[in-house]
Parts: C-alpha cells; structure tokens; sequence
C-alpha cells in the first residue's frame, strides 16, 4: 500500500513541476458534422470505468486528490492523437493525448499544458502512465487534452521550441481542433465551451494559446477562461531575475531557451556568447531528448557568474551583439496585451524556481495594458513552492472551471 500511495503521488505532482461523422447533443439532435483538418490519427488506448478512477485515487491517500474525485461521473476512454500544426512555416505531425467521458451528453474541453520537460521519455504520450492518470479529471465531465508541444512525442526529431509564444499556443490549438474532429469522428458531443489550464511551462502555453485563441478565433470553440499557474509569462523578467542570482538550482532552463531561440530565429549568433566553456559547447548535445532537466543540470553549472560569460551579465541591453536574444525575450513575452475570457492566475508564495512576483508583475502588466483587475486575478497558493504548488493548484483550478460551467 505505501508504494501504491507514493507511485500515485509522484504520477500526479508530474514535472514539478477527426472523415467526419455526428454526434447527438442531449437532447438527442444530430450536431453537424466536423471536417477533418487538423486530425491526422486518434488512436484508442483504452477505457477506465468510474469506479476504477475513484479507487486508483483513493490508494493515494490524499485529500486533494480526493476532492477531485468526489467530482467524478463518468467511465473515461484515452486515445493518443497525431495532428497537423505549423513549425517554421512547415506542416508538420506533432501529438498528444484526448481523454473523453462515456456519454452523449455535451461536454465542455479542458486542455491542460505540464511543465518543463527535457527529454522525450517525459513526454505526455510517452509517459503515459502519469499524464494518462491525470486525464482522469475526464470523468469530471470535460474532453481532457494534453500536448507534447513540438519537439517531443510525434515532433521529436526537432528541437523543441521552448517558450516561443507562437509554437507553445499553436501546439495547444491545433490539438484542440483535433481533438474536437475526433470527437465528431467517435461520436461524442463536444458543447464548444473551451478551458485552458497549464503549470509552469504550461503555465506560459497556457496563456500564448489563449492570445492564440481570441485572435483567430478557430470555429466551433468559446473560449470561457483560462487557469495559467506559476508561468515565466514575462520571458524578459525572468531573464532579469535569472541573471540577479549568484546561484540557480536549473540552469538548464536558460540553456533551453538560448538554445531554442537561436533554432526558431535562425540567427548565427553562437552559444559561446552567452555561455562560458565548456558549456557553450556542450549545450547543443545536451538536448538530443535522451536527458530529462536533472541529468541536463549535472553537466551545467548552478553558479551563474561560471554559467555566463562575464560580459553578458552587464552589457546585455546595452551592446548590439546581443540584440538577437534581447528581441527574442521581448518578442516572447505575452503580458502586453487585453485579453476578452478571463484570466486566473495562481502561484506558490515561496516559489524561488520560478519566482511569485514574477506573476504579480505579469499581472500588473496586464493592467496596465488596459485589463481590469476583476478579469485578470491572481490567486496565492500560500506557502507553496514551484513542487508543493501542482496539486493545491489543480484542485483549485478543477473547483473554478466546475463553477464556470
């Protein structure tokens, strides 16, 4: 029983971090038949009936996690889904999961984005066993969809586009588009009512889609909120903070986004301009998805002043030669702009990882863009840090899209 009740607490904390048929509404009507654009495969995995869902959280012993399953209605079916989205100005396949109640009745969709994940055994279709636990939230009543975000999974010959606000909302949307193709594929009712929740890197996917989302408006989805928790959403800010510390516990985070910046842009600026050797060269590899972050972190540094090389720490705003990397950091922050569906944010108290003011000042941002207060909130995970913040946020994140119904 204990490895029981660790094994699921581990599986929920995470990276601590459709030709097209109908489908009946409730009141048993046809609803109109969907094109298949962004589907490519929906491949079913398999069922869990109800029970099942109720006595797998149970073992772990969790109040939290139980307060989730005392929502629970319905048998769940996983499929894992290949789709159509756009990399560079290429088509390419990238994947993720769809998890869907067993009834006709209309339901809404949640698409939930995890965190930082490094190499492609993290990957939500990979990692099954974890992320298909976590779509038991299905059985609440919601199409449950997790991406791979490009770079894992279908896509992950690439490297993986991290925090590039275009390739993080698009991965999201596309997939959802898909997964409501799949829906009217396998005969269920999707109401058209669209949640967004993320933590940490999905925190900031979370918001890029729902920008995504409002400005070309897809067909067939009303977006009613977002949930983003505990996001680097100002990728310019967190730089800041980055390069304030004497010592950070993840460098490989800024690795990445170097790393992912100089794929995306395509410009010939070299790591050895931002980072120290042996370092600069040994980034690239690195990154291949067969490390996860804390193999990638053992051969990095956690002291920044012999992460970074020493100009950099003081010219960066200033000299012409890292003009690349400081647009790219300006381009990719997404708080400048007015959203129409609310916003809730949360974030831990004691998050040094991702740092909580950082979404005080997201927020604050937000306002000053010209957002009211009352549509972009911000709610305290007390005490929580980047680990302990997941599944207080989860729960609350379940709560507020069960009272947005």
């Amino acid at each position: 029983m204990k490895i029981n009740k660790y094994l699921l607490q581990v599986i929920f904390l995470i990276s601590l971090s459709l030709f097209t048929f109908s489908c009946k509404d409730d009141d048993g009507d046809v609803t109109p038949a969907v094109a298949i654009d962004r589907l490519d495969e929906g491949d079913r995995l398999f069922g869990r009936g109800v029970n099942e869902l109720r006595s797998l959280i149970a073992l772990s012993d969790n109040e939290e996690l139980n307060e989730i399953a005392e929502l629970f209605q319905y048998d769940v079916t996983h499929y894992k889904v290949t789709y159509k989205t756009t990399y560079l100005d290429e088509e390419i396949i990238a994947s993720g999961l769809v998890t869907f109640p067993e009834t006709t009745e209309a339901m809404p969709m949640i698409s939930f984005q995890n965190g930082t994940i490094a190499s492609n055994a993290e990957a939500p279709t990979v990692n099954t066993q974890t992320f298909l636990t976590l779509s038991s939230v299905a059985s609440a009543g919601y199409i449950f969809v997790i991406p791979d975000y490009i770079g894992f999974g279908a896509s992950s010959n690439l490297i993986s586009p991290y925090h590039n606000a275009e390739y993080a909302g698009r991965a999201v949307v596309d997939l959802m588009r898909a997964a409501r193709e799949l829906a009217s594929q396998e005969g269920y009712n999707f109401s058209g009512e669209a949640f967004l929740s993320g933590y940490s890197e999905g925190g900031y996917a979370t918001l890029a889609a729902h920008k995504m989302i409002e400005e070309e408006t897809p067909d067939g989805f009303e977006l009613i909120a977002s949930a983003p928790s505990s996001g680097g959403y100002d990728v310019k800010g967190f730089q800041e903070y980055f390069f304030s510390l004497d010592t950070y516990d993840n460098p490989f985070y800024l690795a990445f986004v170097a790393l992912s910046y100089q794929s995306v842009y395509g410009y010939d600026d070299p790591l050895s301009d931002l980072f120290q050797e042996p370092y600069a060269s040994a980034i690239p590899a690195l990154f291949d998805g067969s490390k996860n972050g804390s193999a990638i972190n053992a051969q990095l540094t956690t002291n920044i002043s012999e992460l970074l090389q020493p100009d950099i720490l003081v010219n960066l705003d200033t000299d012409p030669k890292y003009s690349n990397f400081v647009a790219a950091l300006v381009d990719n922050t997404i708080t400048n702009w007015i959203p129409v569906a609310p916003i809730y944010m949360y974030h831990g108290t004691a998050d040094i990882t991702v740092p909580y003011e950082s979404s005080l000042d997201s927020r604050s941002q937000f306002i000053a863009a010209g957002a009211s207060a009352e549509l972009v909130t911000l709610t305290n995970l007390v005490g929580a840090d980047h680990g302990s913040g997941f599944l207080p946020y989860l729960v609350e994140a379940v709560n507020l899209f069960e009272s947005l119904k």
